[in-house]
């Protein structure tokens, strides 16, 4: 067991910071503000091969693990440039079609995802079951060779800039996974406005007798309810990642500012006042991304009930450092925090979204209460 990342690693987070730092806050914030997408940094990630650095080889990856795949996620977010759609497309779905997928889909979907040139949404959230996946109401059945969809999802990220969505749906024997191209007839969608700053869109989906192929449904129907844990795992790992990377972005924003500025003889980071609630986010962000790290580990190992429980712990870790780095990083720069220059305002709403999803930390607490500690359950 080693807590130092291999050479490899170290060398990937290098050169993806270099590349990040070649677009930067300014390019992202820009193109948010303008309500414009981030497509050239897409594109020129995946040409670099980092958006499938955990692809399997013998489709164009890089063979590697989320490990792997969270370091590109949280050096980028280091760079100011936190893609949304990394945690979905090519963590979430490349990995549920890489583990479940047949043959055929495999040779389909993840040659894009290895090279960028695909994208993919991922649709589990409905109206009226929220963190209840039990009361899911999107269902899907057999007609013939074909399969039918219809409901509903809200608050799925960036279905007009994907190709297709991966959506958990419900069969008489449990749930299952079906790929739903966007251009499906009987496929709309409807924009969520948020006052969220980032150029990835909010929608909601509706299904209204979508008709499917017979390949439409990911690996064997009966296997929908490990699929959809084999992606929620990496879904809380990148999540974790892409906070603790904005967080050390925040930090060094922070930690810049109080080192330059002065208002009597010494900077104001000499001031314990400053300088220890600063130390204290440090300390904080440095423990989530250890346990990022182990959750990673432990998931490309194959230990996925460990690697469930570590996720979960590392996401809601990174979802209050991320809150407290920002929050302070703002308090640090006093005035100067709000405004635009400085860069800060425009990370506050997004920082507390870690707090919220993919999952929310009350639900989170209420795992670790019940699987790690034992204790009864709630609800």
């Amino acid at each position: 067991m080693s807590f130092v990342e291999s050479e490899e690693r170290i060398a990937l987070r290098r050169a993806v910071a270099e590349f990040g730092a070649k677009y930067g806050q300014d390019y992202f914030t820009a193109k948010a503000r303008a309500g414009e997408k981030t497509t050239e940094l897409w594109e020129e990630a995946g040409k670099l091969g980092y958006l499938g650095v955990a692809v399997p080889e013998e489709y164009g990856g890089g063979g590697g693990g989320i490990g792997d795949l969270a370091a590109v996620c949280e050096e980028l977010a280091a760079a100011g440039c936190p893609l949304l759609l990394m945690v979905v497309s090519p963590a979430i779905c490349a990995t549920v079609i890489a583990r479940f997928g047949t043959d055929e889909q495999k040779s389909k979907w993840l040659p894009g995802f290895a090279d960028g040139t695909l994208k993919m949404a991922f649709a589990i959230t409905e109206p009226d079951a929220g963190s209840n996946s039990h009361r899911l109401r999107t269902n899907v059945r057999r007609d013939g060779d074909e399969w039918v969809l219809n409901g509903g999802k809200t608050y799925i990220s960036g279905v007009d800039e994907v190709d297709a969505v991966l959506v958990v749906s419900i069969l008489e024997t449990g749930p299952v996974l079906v790929v739903v191209p966007t251009d499906a007839e009987g496929f709309t969608w409807q924009e969520i406005e948020m006052d969220l700053f980032m150029p990835e869109k909010q929608f909601t989906l509706f299904f209204d007798d979508v008709r499917l192929p017979s390949d439409a449904v990911v690996g064997s129907p009966d296997q929908g309810l490990q699929q959809v844990f084999a992606g929620l795992n990496p879904e809380r790992i990148m999540g974790a990642s892409m906070g603790t990377g904005s967080a050390r972005l925040a930090i060094a924003k922070a930690v810049k500012y109080a080192q330059e500025r002065k208002v009597w003889d010494t900077p104001i980071g000499a001031h314990q006042g400053l300088a220890h609630p600063l130390a204290k986010v440090h300390v904080e962000v440095e423990l989530a991304r250890l346990m990022t790290q182990k959750a990673a580990a432990l998931y490309d190992s194959g230990r996925d009930r460990e690697a469930g429980e570590a996720a979960n712990m590392a996401k809601y870790a990174a979802g209050e450092a991320i809150a407290a780095a920002v929050d302070q990083a703002i308090q640090i720069h006093g005035g100067n925090g709000l405004s635009r220059e400085f860069g800060l305002a425009s990370m506050l709403a997004s920082s507390r979204l870690s707090r919220i999803a993919p999952v929310s930390r009350e639900m989170v607490l209420n795992f670790v209460a019940q699987n790690s500690l034992k204790l009864p359950r709630s609800y």
